[in-house]
Formats: C-alpha cells, structure tokens, sequence
C-alpha cells in the first residue's frame, strides 16, 4: 500500500490553518477587530506552500493519472479547475487584507464573506482531493514511483511547517492548538 502519509499530514496541517483563518471570520462576524497581520502571515503561508510544494506535487500526479487512464482526465480536469478558482479567491482575499493593512477603506462585510467563502472552497477542494484524487493515487502508484514523485519537488513539507514555526511563532503556537476534523 501507498505510503501517503505525509500528504495526509500536509492536508491536516492545511485544515489547522483554514480552522486560524476560520476563527478570525468568527471574530469579525461578532463585530470584533482579528489580527490582521496574523491573517497575513497565514495567507502568506498557504500561498507559498500551494506554489512551491502542492502545485508541482499535484501536477506531476495528474499527469502519470492521465497517462496511466485516459478517465481519470475528467477528475484531473474538474480538480484543476477547482484549484485556479480557489487559487483566484486566494488572491482577492490577499489582495483585500492588503488594503486593510494599509488602512484602505473595505467593508468588513464584504471581507467576511469573502474569507468564509474562501475558507469554505479550499475545504471543498481538500474534500475532493482526500475523497477523490488520493484514491487514485494509491491505485495507480507504488511506493517507489510516488517517492520518486516527491524527490522531484524542491524542499520539504516538513520543512514548511518547521519555517512557519521559526517565522510565525504566534501563528504557529496557534496553529498547534487546532483540533481539527478534516472535512
């Protein structure tokens, strides 16, 4: 069997993170000020992690899923689409806490929706992946090709998670606190 551990860890540890972000939502839902500079380090974070390790990683995936069954096309298609939507939403959301932190006036409810709605997408597309896309990869992958797979990829996932906490100690003090059930 498929040694996906450290993918399982990667998305618990991407759940703990949208359980933060989620907590700020709540506290700007109940009319309270969050940390928005910690909403930054958060979204900081999670783009950088998306660009430099679950993009090529999920990348090279899809393709040898493609390669191997012509079917799983429609699953590698509607994932991908998924991704740059949520990547999208990413990027407006980063692009408003910026105006926030430059005090530029945006409305707090409209901020509110768009982090929920973030939050929620990059949930969904959590559920896809552990729900859909894993099950593929144990079936079409042994061990020593998905290995391979990941050598190819720059860095480490553990080295992210150990950057967050030399980086963002406060964030990451936090992010070890959530008990957090995948969705």
């Amino acid at each position: 069997m498929l040694d996906m551990s450290q993918l399982r860890q990667d998305h618990a540890n991407m759940a703990r993170l949208l359980h933060v972000l989620l907590q700020r939502h709540r506290m700007l839902a109940e009319g309270e000020r969050p940390d928005f500079r910690m909403m930054r380090e958060v979204l900081d974070y999670i783009l950088a992690y998306m660009d430099e390790y679950i993009v090529p990683l999920e990348r090279l995936c899809s393709e040898r899923l493609v390669e191997r069954d012509s079917e799983n096309g429609a699953l590698v298609f509607e994932a991908a689409n998924d991704y740059r939507a949520l990547k999208n939403r990413l990027n407006r959301l980063s692009n408003d806490l910026d105006m926030i932190l430059m005090d530029a006036i945006v409305p707090m409810a409209q901020f509110a929706e768009s982090l929920k709605a973030y939050v929620d997408a990059h949930r969904h597309y959590l559920r896809l992946e552990r729900e859909r896309l894993f099950p593929l990869i144990e079936r079409h992958f042994d061990d020593q090709e998905y290995q391979h797979l990941r050598n190819l990829l720059p860095g480490d996932a553990r080295v992210r998670v150990e950057q967050l906490q030399q980086d963002y100690p406060s964030l990451y003090a936090e992010f070890r606190e959530a008990q957090v059930v995948l969705p």
